[in-house]
Order: structure tokens, then sequence, then C-alpha cells
């Protein structure tokens, strides 16, 4: 017979109450429990001293007659210091799933496209206002090619409209 020392959920609905019980791993979770050696009540604020209630001598015994505590108990009992417990490390709990990453791809793809459209829209501009302004001065040629740099926010969102409508 394997023992755990979990919680046993109790209450009403959306209104959790748990016993922290000693009982047979096989048993079910709110079933048949060898003793009951503390409460928790995640209603109250957590620094409330009626939040957590443990008997830490029936703990001990416990742990000693080898019961496992599950999680969620062992967050609890190394609060109370009686059991130390390892802090975990999931390296992959930060990072992106799957869809989001295809996401992020296809955004930089549309981003890249339209910068690409922008860039030949601007040359082919330059291009068309550089054959006239060979005959102008070389300072009017400088004004002329900075021109098509400040509108090209404008041929962006040209360009993104079009693409849209195909």
């Amino acid at each position: 017979m394997s023992l755990k020392i979990r919680l046993a959920r109790g209450g009403a609905k959306k209104r959790p109450y748990y016993r922290i019980v000693v009982a047979d791993s096989r048993s079910p979770r709110d079933g048949k429990f060898i003793e009951k050696v503390g409460t928790y009540n995640p209603l109250l604020p957590k620094d409330s001293d009626q939040r957590l209630t443990l008997e830490n001598e029936r703990v001990t015994y416990w742990l000693g007659q080898g019961a496992q505590p599950t999680d969620r108990v062992h967050r609890f009992l190394d609060a109370e210091g009686i059991l130390k417990r390892d802090a975990k490390n999931n390296p992959n709990k930060g990072k992106p799933g799957q869809k989001a990453l295809e996401r992020i791809e296809e955004k930089k793809e549309k981003e890249e496209a339209a910068a690409a459209a922008a860039a030949e829209a601007a040359a082919a501009e330059a291009e068309a206002k550089a054959a006239p302004a060979e005959e102008e001065a070389p300072a009017e040629e400088a004004a002329a090619e900075e021109a098509p740099a400040e509108e090209a926010p404008a041929e962006e969102a040209a360009a993104e409209e079009e693409a849209k409508s195909e």
C-alpha cells in the first residue's frame, strides 16, 4: 500500500475548500482517507493564518512511514519548513508555441515583401526623376533623391493595400 499526502476537495461549487489528508494512492480524491492532517482554504488572503493549517507532528510521522506528498502539498510543507523542495526549471515555458512561430514568420514575410515592393517603386520613381534631373544642377539632384525616401511610407501603405486586395 503506497500512501499519499494530498488535497481532498470539499466546499460548494466555485467555493473550494481542501482537507490535507493521508490516503491510499488508489482511493478516490475525495474518498476514503486514513487521517486528516490539515486544511487549505484558497479563498482567504495569502497572509491569513487560517489559509493553511497543518498538524506538523502528524505530517512528519506519516512522512517517516513513507507517505509521498503531491506537488502542491510538497510546496506547503516546504513553506512550513517540514520538507525541502527543489525549484523546478522549465526552460520551454516562456517560448512561443508552434502556431505563434508560424504567425511571426508570416508577418516577417509580408513585411519583407512590402519593403521589397516599396524599394522597387522608389527605384522606379528615382529613375523616372533622374532622366530630367541630369539637365539640372547637382544640388537639385540630391534634393530629388531625398524626396522619394520621404514618400516611401505612403508608397508602402499603397503596396500593402494592393496586396490585401489580391
